[in-house]
């Protein structure tokens, strides 16, 4: 929300100097974000006009004006704006100014030609951003006069960034209420006179859009002079609030909004045909907006239409044939309450977003379209003249929001605060907002007003006290208490250890946003699997990820594409499934690409590969303590793994996640080399510890056993471990798989495997028979469930 400090007070006496004003604003929570203070130092600067013009001599883009600055004879000024012409009124900084920016004004000599002062832009005025050529004035502004008492100047333009619940102050009058009770003074404000009726155009209004659109007012406004200009007054108060100017019509429209909040809208009304109606678009109905965009609509959107067509998309833009032209006479005028949940994100799925979209999606007054439609004709008539017809208006009264009632206790004030407010106090603030004050026995009963739509409950009504009264007027005090620190569970490995862990191994953490665009997922393969939103930020960040790893990899090809050639990420965060409401499942991602050691002296560059990651998983699965409960299997891969390089996790026969090289065609879709690597995990059983316990140190001798077998291409390792765990029970320590061979010697299509078994006995030693019996045991169990024999 932009404005004039000058009109501000205009509204509302305010008993303090600017910086004061903008510290209390802060304070109360309506943060100035910008200040630029216009004007200042223009004490020589006077209305002057060109009377005569000639080319310089010795420069083809200067010229020579003879000015009048009303001191009786004409200066001689070098001017090099190409907008300088004979007949213009403009700013004339005279001989001995100050411009902004430290100017200072001399007699000088240019290209053997003297000039006795300066014709300015209003950028080197410093009170608005254009330096295309002299600021031009009206024809009537009065030659000789200051132009800071001309233009109303000094002057500020404040910028608040405002927080989306107070809507309000998004007009100078909900603002100045707010400025009333910081300063202890009141609104200058009264009932808005009804503009004089007289013609009698009118135009139905048919409602068919429910509870999106309960009121709905328009007026017709015949015989408009087209030609008319904005008065000077207008224009520079929506310069200083950062509006350009364009026509009288939409000056005035603009003009309300900022006054009073309320967003309006004027239609050709020789464009319009039968009935004004307002009802709800139909799939795949378009609309030429006044930006010139062409709009497809959906049955989300609530139209503005006629009889025959689309006018304007309610509460966003208007339509751009029946917009207001030079040549327009008669105008219809629109001042609507649309419900904030029907205008919200619309503007966003258009690629838009409007004064009117920021305020409508907000909230505005449900009382203010009548007060915005009369203030509106009473400057049109006063502008550019005409004869106003009556009001028109359809209204569904149910359908509109009702001013909250709210009770406020007296002791329930003083336990948030900490502090004693005086009931008169109190009451002042409520007043002062604009509420209705009730006095009770123990507090305060507070109606709202219909423009608060902030206020709801009992604690909203503490805030405003205490923003009001003065957070500094609080008393800081030290809370007390005893705080109870929650036990560590020993069954679980925390979050902050894994990230160390990983980080310990060489990671970076990253963290993305949750949302992802369609088209990214999509081309994962996870395309419908996403929960999308309702009301997206943009069409990039539309849906809820099903995955972390479409997000982290566009990390890694973000950081790739600077240079990075080694990038080793990880992520633990949540993933997202359709539900009600959405499933939310802890994930950790892990994306890697380059080297498989940083660059170092000691042992040869390789680039990494699978094993390299499924050994970063072994550290963490054996973290756990139980290792034996995971396997790894080639098959049940996703699309977007490499089907011979990837891998599916599991734990006791459950799919946890999956690692591996990405699929080619993805790599290439995404333009990434075949190098990067991935790993996505469900979290909580990584974190899942057994309850470490203590074992006596072994008094007995290990005894170990070598085989080699040879088995089918197919047979995973996994299934072998499993097999050979099952068939020896206890007696196996560890099982270790030290050489794998196929070629040469080997029937096609099968495999050599050596491994070593570690046997061990807690009760006594075990003998060579032992351990024959259980190599045995082995062979066996393998030959029946593997196809295995022993390798001679």
């Amino acid at each position: 929300m932009k404005f004039s400090e000058n009109w501000l007070r205009e509204l509302v006496d305010v008993q303090a100097d600017r910086d004061q004003l903008a510290h209390a604003l802060t304070m109360a929570g309506l943060e100035v974000e910008e200040l630029t203070p216009l004007g200042e130092g223009l004490g020589g600067v006077v209305v002057a006009e060109i009377i005569g013009a000639e080319k310089h001599p010795e420069a083809d883009r200067l010229q020579v004006c003879r000015v009048d600055a009303g001191e009786g004879k004409p200066l001689q000024i070098v001017c090099g704006a190409p907008n300088a012409r004979v007949g213009i009124k403009v700013p004339l900084a005279t001989v001995g100014a100050s411009l902004p920016g430290g100017i200072q004004i001399k007699a000088a000599r240019l290209r053997g030609v003297e000039s006795f002062g300066m014709l300015c832009s209003a950028k080197e005025l410093g009170v608005d951003n254009d330096a295309s050529g002299l600021m031009e004035l009206p024809s009537d502004a009065p030659v000789g006069m200051m132009l800071v008492d001309y233009l109303g100047l000094p002057d500020a333009s404040i910028e608040l960034k405002l927080t989306p619940n107070r809507p309000d102050c998004l007009g100078l009058y909900g603002l100045a209420h707010d400025v009333a009770a910081l300063f202890g003074s009141r609104v200058k404000t009264g009932e808005q006179a009804a503009a004089r009726v007289t013609g009698d155009a009118r135009r139905a209004i048919r409602l068919e859009a429910g509870k999106d659109a309960p009121r709905y007012l328009g007026r017709i406004v015949e015989g408009i002079d087209p030609a008319a200009r904005t008065p000077l007054w207008l224009a520079e108060r929506l310069r200083r609030a950062g509006l350009r100017p364009i026509s009288a019509v939409v000056d005035i429209t603009n003009y309300v909004m900022l006054e009073l909040g309320q967003p309006m809208h004027a239609f050709d009304n020789d464009r319009l045909e039968g009935d004004v109606v307002v009802r709800h678009a139909r799939a795949g109905e378009t609309l030429k907006l006044l930006d010139g965009s062409e709009a497809t609509l959906d049955a989300g959107f609530v139209l503005i239409a006629d009889d025959k067509k689309a006018l304007a998309v309610a509460g966003v833009m208007g339509g751009f044939d029946s917009r207001v032209t030079d040549a327009t006479r008669n105008i219809f005028l629109e001042s609507a309450h649309f419900a904030p949940a029907a205008i919200m994100g619309r503007a966003r799925k258009l690629g838009l977003h409007t004064d009117a979209s920021h305020r409508f999606e907000r909230g505005v007054d449900p009382e203010l379209p009548r007060r915005a439609l009369e203030r509106a004709t009473e400057l049109l008539l006063a502008i550019a003249g005409g004869k106003a017809g009556p009001v028109l208006d359809a209204e569904n009264l149910a359908d509109l929001p009702r001013p909250a009632t709210v009770t406020l206790r007296r002791a329930r004030l003083r336990r948030v605060l900490g502090v004693e407010v005086a009931d008169a106090e109190v009451a002042r603030i409520f007043t002062a907002l604009g509420m209705q004050v009730e006095p009770q026995a123990d507090g305060w009963r507070i109606i709202a007003p219909s423009s608060r739509f902030d206020i709801e409950r009992e604690e909203d009504l503490v805030e405003e006290v205490a923003r009001i009264f003065g957070y500094d007027n609080i008393p800081t005090a030290t809370p007390a208490g005893a705080l109870a620190l929650a036990a560590e569970p020993e069954a679980r490995i925390g979050e902050l250890a894994l990230r160390e862990q990983l980080a310990a191994r060489g990671y970076h953490e990253a963290v993305n946003l949750s949302f992802v665009s369609a088209e990214l997922l999509s081309r994962w393969g996870f395309a419908g699997q996403g929960v999308p939103l309702a009301n997206p930020l943009s069409a990039d960040l539309a849906v809820m990820r099903p995955s972390l790893l479409p997000g982290l990899v566009e990390a890694l090809r973000h950081n790739r594409a600077r240079q990075q050639e080694r990038v080793r990420l990880f992520e633990v965060a949540r993933v997202f499934a359709e539900g009600n409401p959405p499933a939310e499942t802890p994930t950790l991602a892990i994306a890697a690409c380059g080297s498989a050691r940083a660059e170092q002296w000691g042992e040869p560059s390789r680039a990494l590969d699978f094993f390299d990651l499924k050994g970063d998983l072994d550290v963490l699965l054996a973290w756990g303590g139980e290792a034996h409960r995971w396997a790894v299997h080639a098959d049940g891969l996703p699309a977007w793994l490499h089907p011979g390089r990837g891998a599916r996790v599991s734990r006791d026969g459950e799919t946890m996640g999956w690692l591996g090289a990405l699929h080619p065609q993805l790599a290439k879709a995404l333009d990434l080399g075949p190098d990067v690597h991935v790993l996505e995990m469900a979290l909580e059983p990584l974190l899942t510890r057994r309850l470490p316990k203590a074992q006596p140190v072994a008094r007995f001798p290990s005894v170990r056993r070598d085989i080699a077998i040879e088995v089918p291409e197919d047979v995973a390792w996994s299934r072998i471990g499993e097999v050979v765990r099952g068939s020896l029970g206890g007696a196996l320590k560890e099982l270790r798989l030290f050489d794998r061979y196929s070629g040469k010697g080997i029937e096609a299509g099968r495999k050599s495997l050596a491994m070593g078994l570690i046997l061990q006995d807690a009760s006594r030693t075990l003998t060579d028979e032992d351990a024959d019996r259980c190599v045995r045991q082995t062979l066996a169990a393998l030959e029946q469930t593997c196809k295995a024999k022993l390798r001679g």
